[in-house]
């Protein structure tokens, strides 16, 4: 078939085409129209909110478009590459979900490894991230997930093999997760993989199976023992603060006695003076009154009969038994004989 060809002028540049009016006559070059914009309408495409558009001009970056409705020249011309930037993707190491079939297969050449101090040791751990770059996470690494695997790898076995068994074991897991986190970073900067690692949680982190239950054992017995200090400390945090209250109670508690004495001997003394003042302004009336405010204090609620003698002697006390009274002390008898006896 002789295929007709006709010159047409592009620029400075005569291009040689398919003389399609000749070759498909009226009805040919309407076929031709309705196929070059069925071709054109291809180039629109969606972006989603979640992703970022990506052209490639005859394999090559071009440019980036942002979400929503957008229009490219169609293949072979330019081509759209969406990559989902806002999506969390998970890489495992060391171990395998089986989806299909519901279990978990260990994978021990990428689980087991060395601890510092030369024990072996077996960590399954996931590694989640995302793209923050799309135009490098699309062409500058071959394989960015495999890059993250085999970085990941790398990274957990260095950490782990700068800390005991004991610290990966117990004490030491979220320090290695975030050393591992910050060097898994950094090693994927500089490969300029285009990817953000969000988070590295370390699933299991187990000894090997021949030393299981020694590793259980002695584990469990350093928890009791963290225990068992929590719990001293507890107590003595709780046995300092009421002993110290008690002290400071006791203290003002002797403050306020002291107090209370001092006062009290003040006001003593005071007494005491004044009644050396009346005691030196009549002596035989003071000493009286003195006897009988002591009899009375030193013999409450008990009788007691003042007999005068016929020659107004001195007064004589005398105990007698208890007999109500109301106001406990008898009137002398005015008739010089026994008063208020019973």
């Amino acid at each position: 078939m002789n295929i007709p060809f006709k010159h047409y002028q592009i620029g400075d540049e005569v291009v040689r085409l398919p003389d399609f009016g000749k070759l498909f006559g009226k009805s040919g070059i309407g076929l031709v129209v309705v196929i070059v914009i069925i071709w054109l309408a291809t180039g629109f495409h969606v972006v989603g909110p979640d992703e970022a558009g990506v052209i490639r001009t005859f394999g090559e970056f071009t440019r980036l478009e942002s979400s929503g409705l957008n229009y490219n020249i169609p293949w072979p011309i330019e081509t759209v590459v969406k990559p989902k930037v806002t999506e969390v993707k998970r890489i495992e190491v060391g171990f395998r979900d089986d989806q299909r079939r519901g279990q978990t297969i260990d994978v021990p050449k990428e689980s087991l490894m060395l601890s510092g101090n030369l024990n072996i040791i077996d960590i399954d751990l996931i590694v989640q991230y995302k793209i923050n770059d799309p135009v490098k996470y699309l062409f500058v690494v071959r394989d960015v997930e495999e890059t993250i695997h085999v970085a990941t790898e790398a990274v957990i076995r260095q950490v782990v093999g700068q800390h005991s068994i004991d610290e990966a074991l117990t004490s030491g897991k979220g320090e290695i997760q975030t050393e591992a986190m910050i060097h898994l970073q950094e090693i994927l900067d500089s490969y300029e993989t285009g990817v953000s690692v969000t988070q590295l949680q370390l699933k299991d982190v187990l000894p090997p199976q021949q030393v299981a239950n020694a590793f259980r054992e002695v584990a469990s017995a350093k928890e009791d023992k963290s225990r068992l200090i929590n719990e001293a400390q507890g107590y003595a945090n709780n046995l300092i603060p009421r002993a110290r209250g008690e002290a400071e109670q006791m203290i003002l508690e002797a403050e306020g006695y002291a107090a209370e004495r001092v006062k009290q001997s003040e006001g003593d003394a005071e007494n005491f003076k004044t009644v050396l003042a009346a005691y030196k302004r009549s002596p035989a009336v003071t000493r009286k009154r003195m006897l009988l405010e002591t009899m009375e204090a030193v013999l409450p609620g008990i009788n007691k009969y003042i007999v005068q003698t016929p020659n107004g002697g001195d007064l004589i006390n005398l105990i007698g038994p208890q007999v109500p009274s109301q106001t406990g002390v008898t009137s002398p008898n005015p008739q010089g004989g026994t008063g208020g006896g019973r």
